[in-house]
This record gives C-alpha cells, structure tokens and sequence, in this order.
C-alpha cells in the first residue's frame, strides 16, 4: 500500500494551492485527490463579464512565493497573453480566466489525481487510511481536507427547487438553465449578494423585456461589499489570528455581523446595474423590481407557476408573489465532513454545535497522533476570511511549514496596520 507524507482530499483553489506550493520541497511525497473529472470552479456562474472579488495578486502562490512557476503572471506568459494582460490594466481578472487558469496549473501539477474520489478516512495504527473508490486504499501521514462548499437552499425555497416540474433553481446551476429564464414570463432572484447581482445584471441586460424580473433581497438594502484599504485588513493573517483567540461564543456572534464582508456586493456591479435601468428607463419605466429588506418564508407550486411567501418585516407585511421562475442566489455552505470522518468516530473532536475544533495552524483537535488539517471549513473559527482567496496561499504555507516540521516558507509577523483588539503588557 502505497505511502505518502501528505494527501489532500478535494482540489479546490486551496488545496491546489498547497500542491503548488509543495512542488519544489525536497523529500516530500503529496497527492491530492478529486473526485471530478478536472479543475472547474462555480462552472455555473461564469456569466460574461463578471470579475473575480481579490486582485490576480490572490492567485495559488504570489502571497507567498511570487517567483512560484504557478503564479497567474507565468500562466499569461505561457499561454502568450503577458502583454495583452499588462495592456488590459485589469486588476480583477474575469472569472473565465480563473477557471482556465486553475485547469491550467492542474495540468501541470503531477501530484493533482482527478477522478479519484475519496470515501472514508481512518486512523490504521501509524497513518491515516483513505478509502477511494474503486482504487487501492492510500495510507498519509498527513491529510489535508479541502472539499470546498456546496450550493445552500433555505427551506422556504427547498420545495420548488426540488420539483422538476417548475423553473427553480440555485444560481450555481444558472449557466446550464440562462435560456429558459430568458424565455420565461417572469423571473425573481432570491439573494442579496455578488451570485444574484451578477445573475440579475446578466438577465437585465439580456432579456428582451424586463417586465417580470424581480429581485428580493432580506438585507435591508443592496449594500456594497466592504472595499475600503483598512477594512480590507480583516482578510489579514493578523485579524485572522486575533478572530481565532476570541471566545467561541464571541465569534458565534460576531460572524454574522460581518456579512458586508463576504456578502455584499462589489461597486461595480452595483453600478452597472444602475446604469442598465438608467438606459432601460429613456423610454419609459425599466419594468424590472428591486426590493430589499424582503424575506421569502415559505413556498409552493401552483399549476407550474411558484408562489413564494414574503414578509417586509420593518412594515409588518406579509404578501404572496407569483411568478415563472426562480434563481435562489442564497450563498454556500462548508461541505459536510462527516461521512468522509465517520471512520474517526470520536477520535475527532468538536464543539457544542458539531463543528470541528481547529486550532490556530488549521489543524483538527484529534485523538490520535496524526494530522488532519482543513481549508475553507474553518470560518466558525478562523473568521470571514476562511473561503476567501486571497488568504488561500497564507493558509497553505502554514500547513506546509507544520507538515514538514520547518519553514518551508517564510511568514512575516505583521501583515496588518490595524493593531486587533488589546495587546498583552
């Protein structure tokens, strides 16, 4: 059975990351294993136009090595695209070009095993066992999980998105469904972040009429994404650390405070938004209707058409709206992780609400000596940053560092102007 120091389960951005990071490190034997057949990412939302939210600086390597070979500056010069990059002046590349750009390293990545799908994870006396399907089992010192997140649907929209019958679904899936909701009668987003402002700019711009195209949000305006420089420190390795030392209750309660920081939308979206109904409004009323402040509570399908129950809370109103079609842009959730655990049973620790207990180095508390680190399924501990790519290579290293007992890559202590919360004298 065939032995490796590191393993990784999902290549998503992040666990690509360490596997580009780890390139290069002597003696170090990793694989990293997905069970998809290549590297996509969100494939459904890779709507025309629409930008990633972190500079290119955010790529798999740059934060911490930028003379990596799999930096996205060396992918543009590989596919001879440089010049036009650097003529382009665009500091937020397309979302297209992330996708391609992360096949791209992919490719070139020899530890990186698609098609292998990992079903289980015990501990075999002196190494973690993975169990792949259809494969010979693979024995790590080390396992890195990266499994990313799936689409989430509240309750209230489940029944409909659920029903084959009716045109509902969540906006990881709009790609595949955009022509039917181009063609339908009447279309509302549900979801007041970036996925449903791009989902709604693209249906305002494309549809021949907007009549019938609604958009609910229950924040209590379309607000923008937190974009200001020492705002921003809060994606920070420092407020990171100073997140991770608060109480758990404390974080509980902070986390959703935090929405306009992984929640709302960037300026230029918003912008162009406007600007589609300022055009749409020359010749009369642009028809489309934007309603922040507005919660759908529940749902149901009527004769093909889907009756969504809204409460306005601020007024104290509850309606019914009708329509032909929804887009639920309702946001992601951590992946499970316990089925692919369940071979630890109690030997993996976790807290009063079921979450991995993950301690500042992104390792799970276990009860057996090897190590289990996790990328992005980490945010109830670790804060807002967890799922945002610009943080990707920092987490990376310092799971690296740990796993090869050294520095591998060096950190610096300070990344932050903002000094987070009192110091100790």
């Amino acid at each position: 059975m065939r032995r490796h120091h590191l393993a990784g389960v999902g290549i998503g951005p992040f666990n690509l990351s360490l596997a580009a990071l780890a390139t290069g490190v002597d003696g170090l034997d990793a694989v990293f294993f997905d069970a998809r057949p290549e590297f996509r990412w969100h494939p459904g939302l890779l709507v025309e136009g629409a930008t990633l939210q972190v500079p290119f600086l955010a790529d798999l390597v740059t934060l911490v090595d930028p003379t990596n070979p799999f930096s996205f500056l060396n992918y543009l010069r590989d596919r001879g695209r440089l010049l036009p990059f650097y003529f382009a002046e665009r500091f937020h590349p397309p979302r297209a070009e992330y996708d391609d750009y992360g096949r791209w390293a992919a490719a070139r990545l020899p530890s990186c095993r698609f098609g292998h799908e990992v079903t289980g994870i015990r501990w075999a006396g002196d190494a973690f066992e993975l169990t792949v399907a259809g494969r010979d089992p693979v024995l790590a010192d080390n396992v890195v999980l990266g499994v990313g997140s799936v689409p989430s649907v509240p309750a209230p929209l489940r029944e409909p998105v659920a029903d084959p019958g009716v045109l509902a679904l969540h906006s990881a899936d709009y790609l595949p469904h955009r022509e039917k909701l181009l063609a339908a009668g009447s279309v509302t987003v549900v979801g007041s972040g970036q996925s449903g402002a791009e989902v709604f700019l693209d249906l305002l711009r494309s549809r021949s009429t907007v009549d019938g195209l609604r958009w609910l949000a229950r924040t209590p305006a379309f607000a923008p994404m937190e974009y200001s420089k020492l705002g921003l420190e809060q994606f920070t390795p420092d407020y990171t650390a100073y997140f991770h030392g608060l109480p758990e209750a404390v974080r509980d309660r902070l986390l959703p405070a935090q929405w306009q920081l992984y929640k709302g939308i960037d300026a230029e979206t918003i912008a162009a938004i406007h600007d589609e109904l300022y055009r749409r409004s020359i010749t009369g009323p642009p028809g489309a209707v934007l309603t922040p402040g507005v919660e759908v509570v529940g749902s149901s399908t009527v004769e093909g058409r889907i009756e969504l129950r809204v409460v306005q809370a601020q007024q104290g109103r509850e309606s019914t709206l009708r329509t032909d079609a929804v887009v639920a842009a309702t946001g992601y959730a951590e992946a499970p992780t316990g089925p692919l655990l369940a071979g630890l049973g109690d030997a993996v620790h976790r807290d009063g609400r079921g979450r991995l207990v993950v301690d500042a180095g992104y390792r799970v508390a276990l009860d057996v000596p090897g190590a289990l680190y996790v990328q992005n399924a980490e945010r109830h501990t670790h804060g807002p940053g967890a799922p945002d790519l610009g943080l990707g290579a920092w987490r990376a290293a310092v799971i690296l560092n740990a796993v090869c007992g050294k520095t591998v890559h060096e950190l610096p202590d300070r990344t932050a102007f903002t000094t987070f919360g009192l110091e100790e004298e």
